[in-house]
């Protein structure tokens, strides 16, 4: 049975998080003890509400170096939502106290350009065709709550997802042991369980 911590820093969703991991079959977590991180076999990070209050709070549970460390030894991590903004180099979002992001990928996460903000619902992706993370669930929907996102070039190497709401934007991510998503598969139903029991499979 694969170990799954679910990085424990504040940041909401995480209930549903784990029972969707357990759900699975993964025998998961909720901790930041930087030994459990370590020895997990994968590293989920979650992420609810504001850019810099989810890095705020990252940086105050040594999530920083948690990520890193485990990134630097190869092992896998995958953000959802927030967790994946976080990833990037810094956000547009509104804040009292800015805080820089990740910086694994280049570019900022920005503003959705929409009639409507948040995009809240179900929502197809377009996936590339040597995907992981959506083998055999290529033309589902997955459900978005968000109003900032990532349209950046992410360079060689790394497999973008897209996904529009007002103007296109990037779904997810796979970039050998990170990956990430911008909808939240713990609430995404049957396609969001086969999604992670993709991930799961890939650890």
């Amino acid at each position: 049975m694969k170990r799954v911590v679910v990085l424990d820093y504040g940041s909401g969703n995480i209930r549903s998080a784990v029972r969707m991991l357990e759900r699975i079959g993964a025998n998961v977590e909720l901790t930041a003890d930087p030994k459990l991180v370590a020895a997990a076999d994968g590293l989920f990070v979650p992420g609810v509400g504001n850019f810099h209050a989810c890095m705020a709070g990252l940086e105050a549970a040594g999530g920083r170096r948690l990520i890193d460390d485990r990134l630097a030894a190869g092992a896998p991590v995958l953000g959802v939502c927030v967790g994946m903004q976080v990833m990037f180099d810094g956000s547009s979002e509104p804040s009292t106290s800015p805080q820089p992001g990740l910086g694994r990928w280049p570019g900022q996460v920005e503003r959705l350009a929409a009639p409507v903000v948040p995009h809240m619902g179900w929502s197809r992706v377009e996936p590339p065709v040597t995907t992981t993370l959506f083998a055999g669930i290529e033309g589902e929907r997955f459900y978005f709550v968000h109003s900032f996102a990532a349209s950046a070039q992410l360079g060689e190497g790394r497999e973008a997802t897209y996904a529009a709401h007002g103007e296109r934007f990037v779904a997810a991510i796979e970039d050998e042991v990170l990956a990430a998503t911008q909808f939240h598969p713990e609430k995404s139903g049957d396609a969001g369980a086969h999604l992670l029991t993709n991930w799961l499979r890939s650890l």
